[in-house]
């Protein structure tokens, strides 16, 4: 689609900026607390419940490799050439580059391959870069098992609404036009908790778990501060994340959501 973004020119930035960062770490703590309080089996050895698992705009397949090396059965699909780079080198550097799946392609596309259902999808940080959520939510419901379970992570337009308020940024505010410049990792369409929810009831699922992602720690804007006490501060985030109003102001939120 031609309003949906590409990572083509900015992979090794987002290696940079966020997946070797303390908030990329932040966000891997809370996905996984999440995961083995509400459905551990992907961080499970499989044994003979192998799971199937899709993830759909994977980048480099940080959250979804270390599935594979458990066992799981992993299809990684991304419409980024040098994002798929990236994690097939992930993937060979643990031994599992000819166990796991890689597709070149947009989650729209999954619909032109053969016939096959998964036991979860993940699609974390799609959702803001595309022009057709319900689209993609419609997608990845029928790519799922009956009681299948989709992760959902997504820009949260109201996290990015109050950094712009803290910032007295109040032309952006008065303006309601919250898109980041070509080459900024601001999100196209950043959306709000409340639509992305009423997006995937109507796709057909039903939501089992909300956290916020990065409560405060993007709203402390010294860098000294941000740095002083990481295991205080990353303790704080898993505290406050499931906890409101705190919840619905995380940079991004994750879903639990089940077919």
């Amino acid at each position: 689609m031609a309003g949906d973004r590409n990572f083509d020119d900015l992979a090794h930035r987002f290696q940079r900026n966020v997946y070797e960062s303390l908030k990329g770490q932040i966000r891997l703590n809370v996905l996984e607390r999440d995961f083995l309080q509400h459905f551990p089996a992907p961080f499970e050895s499989p044994n003979k419940n192998t799971l199937s698992i899709l993830d759909a705009g994977a980048g480099r397949g940080l959250f979804s490799l270390p599935m594979a090396q458990r066992g799981h059965q992993l299809l990684l699909c991304d419409v980024s050439v040098e994002m798929l780079k990236l994690a097939m080198a992930d993937a060979e550097t643990a031994g599992i580059e000819n166990t796991v799946e890689f597709l070149h392609g947009p989650i729209q596309a999954l619909s032109q391959r053969p016939e096959q259902q998964f036991d979860l999808a993940i699609c974390h940080a799609v959702l803001e870069w595309i022009e057709d959520p319900q689209a993609a939510l419609n997608e990845l419901y029928r790519q799922l098992v009956p009681g299948g379970v989709l992760s959902l992570t997504f820009y949260n337009r109201h996290g990015l609404i109050y950094k712009n308020l803290l910032r007295t940024n109040f032309k952006k505010i008065q303006s309601k036009h919250y898109s980041g410049f070509r080459r900024s990792l601001t999100p196209t369409y950043p959306r709000t908790p409340e639509e992305v929810i009423a997006w995937a009831e109507h796709s057909g699922f039903s939501l089992f778990c909300h956290s916020g992602i990065r409560v405060f720690y993007d709203y402390i804007f010294d860098e000294a501060d941000r740095a002083r006490s990481p295991d205080e501060l990353m303790a704080m985030e898993l505290h406050f994340s499931q906890e409101l109003p705190y919840r619905d102001l995380g940079r991004y939120q994750h879903l639990l959501l089940k077919k």
